[in-house]
């Protein structure tokens, strides 16, 4: 009896072994029909994926004698200076900017227009300017340098021309078969490469201005300001709203423009607080954004949260749905780490191409590469989004709890309301606002100062107090 237990046992480890290497073999090389119609590799989506970083040279300074000795020996011909024709010469002071080559050896290269071309290093220059290509960008799959054929308003779209190139090739197979040649300009078919002209690193994310340290109240108090800001902001109450509560609960007369004033001037105070407060973050990020209403029109609220504390990491206000806000609200979580964790970062994010563009942006600048989880649809149709599903509905909680306080007001009157309005509510989440996550008994983020206040008015007074604590030391300490 035991013998045939034992067989059994044997016989069933090769059966698991036989269909372990059956799954990788079918894996490996019969593609799946729902992986073959999957809209991830269909060409209609293709233009919404971000393509990987080009091989970038860049400008290196050299000798033009080297050069010519390196030709010599390597071709075993040497390098004559340019012969002018029909009398034309160019000035004696044009040298290469590259090799420092001097004028023999420089062609004009558009008939007299200020355009030169070296004969020993081929670098196109203009005289006194620099080079016109001081950086080159090459296709990673193909080896050709790209060319530039759009030019936007903040970076310019570099493309691989090249009939011949791998990845365009690739995608030539993918095109329906059915598909007439001059409907293939709706689908993208070569390498793209977007260059961003504005530098969305150098921007200073704490500039304030200038009368921020301090402010008095001529006719009120800060008791008065506090119970504006708990009705506006905790509440949820609309400026005139505000008001109307002040006059008609406690019987004080303030009008909707100083309800105005007191939450403008309390945002720029508390935002040094808030966004320099140490929040020890988790390596679990998560990214979305939603429409707003700013003067009837739309605009957007970026959104960056740690999925374990809950606690709001970034945030920006911005007109447009492009890439540069997408970095600025990056920067602003990434520094809340005290190192960046790098691959480690598990970042989630929906299926919009900015997010990973930004990625590139910062491998780029500051050389720190972690990697992108899109989770993209509304079911979980592939692991992907069955696995990170979870803290995506994190992030679109948020956005229904900011919803459900940003409604009332039925959009914003005008853009300083709508980033000063965004800014008390981040405070507000961050440090008042009683989370389900603690039983509604307290805060995201405790400090033992606000723990002391009896109310929410004073809350909001220990809040600016502590965000004034936070200038003066930024004035006092500039490079810290």
């Amino acid at each position: 009896m035991s013998s045939i237990i034992t067989y059994l046992l044997l016989y069933n480890q090769y059966l698991i072994k036989q269909i372990h290497e059956l799954t990788l073999f079918i894996a490996k090389y019969i593609p799946i029909k729902q992986w073959t119609f999957d809209d991830s590799n269909s060409p209609a989506y293709q233009k919404f994926k971000t393509d990987k970083l080009p091989i970038i040279k860049k400008f290196e300074k050299q000798d033009y004698r080297f050069l010519l000795e390196y030709i010599l020996w390597k071709y075993g011909k040497a390098v004559k200076p340019v012969q002018r024709r029909n009398g034309k010469t160019i000035p004696e002071n044009t040298v290469c900017p590259l090799c420092g080559a001097p004028h023999q050896y420089i062609y004009d290269n558009n008939g007299g227009n200020g355009q030169f071309q070296c004969k020993v290093c081929g670098q196109t220059f203009i005289t006194g300017e620099q080079v016109t290509s001081p950086l080159i960008l090459i296709c990673p799959y193909c080896g050709h340098v790209l060319t530039s054929v759009k030019d936007r308003k903040h970076f310019v779209v570099h493309k691989c021309v090249n009939m011949k190139c791998s990845y365009y090739k690739n995608n030539l197979k993918l095109l329906p078969k059915d598909l007439k040649p001059e409907d293939k300009y709706k689908y993208k078919l070569h390498y793209i490469y977007r260059e961003f002209t504005l530098d969305f690193f150098s921007m200073d994310l704490n500039q304030l201005p200038s009368w921020v340290t301090s402010f008095k109240f001529r006719k009120n108090n800060a008791h008065i300001m506090g119970l504006c800001l708990t009705y506006h902001v905790n509440l949820g109450l609309s400026l005139r709203k505000t008001a109307e509560a002040m006059r008609e609960i406690h019987n004080i007369n303030i009008s909707h423009t100083m309800v105005a004033s007191y939450a403008r001037t309390a945002a720029v105070l508390i935002k040094p607080f808030v966004d320099t407060f140490d929040y020890n973050p988790s390596n679990n990020l998560s990214a979305d954004e939603t429409y707003i209403k700013i003067k009837g029109l739309k605009g957007y609220i970026w959104l960056i949260m740690d999925t374990v504390s809950r606690s709001i990491l970034g945030y920006q206000v911005s007109k447009s749905r492009d890439v540069g806000p997408c970095i600025l609200t990056m920067r602003m979580a990434f520094d809340k780490f005290k190192e960046f964790p790098g691959k480690a970062l598990k970042f989630i994010a929906d299926g919009y191409s900015a997010y990973p563009l930004a990625a590139q942006q910062f491998k780029l600048e500051k050389d720190w590469n972690f990697n992108i989880t899109q989770v993209i649809g509304l079911t979980n149709d592939d692991a992907v989004s069955k696995e990170f599903r979870p803290f995506k509905q994190k992030i679109e909680r948020l956005n229904r709890t900011f919803k459900a306080s940003y409604r009332v007001t039925c959009g914003y009157g005008t853009d300083d309301g709508a980033y000063y309005g965004v800014n008390l509510w981040v405070a507000y989440y961050n440090f008042m606002r009683p989370h389900e996550l603690y039983r509604w008994k307290r805060p995201l983020n405790e400090v033992d100062m606000l723990k002391n206040a009896d109310n929410m008015p004073g809350k909001w007074q220990l809040l600016i107090f502590l965000g004034q604590q936070v200038i003066f030391n930024m004035q006092e300490n500039p490079t810290s």
